[in-house]
């Protein structure tokens, strides 16, 4: 099944905000292996400028899969997600998440192209606060495996 190409340009509505705590930014920073202080001791952050924890740079996987089932669930698009494999990541900081943070993302669907049966779709979640600060841009490829 191939991606529809005029779907290239949709923006989805914001979503919920997330509310960044602590215990998630060490959780996380454990499960990736992050190690450095900052991710893991107050004091430490302080000591570097920061207001709280810093999460890892890969942190905001976390919003940014959730925010993703606005494409992936959009039934006019249909993606068959049992077919989906990840292609591609990338992260652009304007600043680090911080604990504390409430962040909201909005999805814009930046690529669709069709090879060899396959499906690309390359996303870019804007991720900002609640107060419209820029955070971090994050651009996803997922690859949706045509029918063998």
């Amino acid at each position: 099944m191939s991606l529809d190409p005029s779907f290239v340009g949709r923006t989805y509505p914001p979503t919920a905000p997330y509310q960044v705590g602590r215990e998630k930014i060490r959780e996380f920073a454990t499960a990736v292996g992050a190690t450095d202080p900052a991710h893991h001791d107050l004091e430490a952050a302080r000591a570097l400028g920061h207001p709280d924890l810093v999460a890892p740079p890969t942190f905001p996987v976390i919003v940014t899969m959730a925010a993703s089932r606005q494409i992936v669930e959009d039934p006019a698009l249909g993606v068959d997600y049992s077919r989906v494999v990840h292609g591609d990541q990338r992260f652009a900081y304007t600043r680090p998440v911080v604990a504390g943070d409430e962040l909201v993302c909005v999805n814009t669907i930046e690529e669709i192209t069709n090879r060899g049966g396959h499906g690309f779709l390359t996303t870019r979640t804007d991720v900002s606060t609640v107060d419209g600060e820029p955070v971090v841009a994050v651009w996803s490829k997922i690859v949706v495996r045509g029918e063998a």
